[in-house]
């Protein structure tokens, strides 16, 4: 085995490890795990920037399935292909999937047992600080790209999912036609310089 192959095999180790731990101690679903992805692969790994993140995080979001499986697709690929993602999916997929089976199997014991009840009430508290955290984060890096229809068009989405209550795939849906056209039209425009 030579030296390319030993540190390819160590990454692809890394990467394991590294999803495998995320998942394992992230409650709350896919927005909690966004933001620990962001400190462990932005901030602690320095595998991606800011933005690229940001990046992964719009598209894994967007994307039908679970956040952190789209995510671990996306990061893993780009790590080392196809294989990055299938190292990157099984770790992210293997703690739900091997707690969900001992849950199952003592399941009454856990729906009856006072303590754990009241310790998934305390996690509840935890979990929406780290969603806050999220959402603040995701908005500063929308504000940091000082451009009015980003910004705009992130107002208007809080102010129809919170106060209009209107379904967030249906905001989701409407952003992109609203990327899709500005995209188009800065090509337009681009074009037009360029003649």
């Amino acid at each position: 085995m030579n030296q390319t192959e030993k540190s390819k095999g160590r990454l692809m180790w890394e990467l394991f490890t590294a999803t495998f731990t995320l998942s394992a101690f992230t409650f709350g679903g896919g927005f909690v795990i966004v933001s620990l992805m962001k400190k462990k692969f932005v901030e602690e790994l320095k595998w991606f920037e800011e933005d690229e993140m940001l990046d992964i995080t719009a598209i894994a979001q967007s994307s039908p399935g679970p956040i952190p499986i789209n995510a671990s697709v996306i990061i893993g690929y780009r790590m080392n292909g196809i294989i990055g993602s299938l190292v990157a999916i099984l770790g992210t997929a293997l703690p739900p999937m091997i707690i969900i089976s001992i849950i199952s199997v003592f399941y009454q014991q856990f729906r009856e047992n006072q303590i754990i009840a009241i310790a998934l009430k305390v996690m509840r508290a935890g979990v929406a600080a780290v969603i806050f955290d999220v959402v603040v984060n995701l908005a500063i890096n929308v504000i940091r790209t000082k451009q009015f229809l980003y910004i705009t068009l992130m107002c208007a989405a809080f102010i129809a999912a919170v106060v209009l209550d209107i379904s967030a795939m249906l905001i989701i849906i409407f952003c992109l036609f609203v990327g899709i056209a500005d995209l188009i039209i800065d090509m337009y425009k681009k074009d037009k310089e360029a003649h």
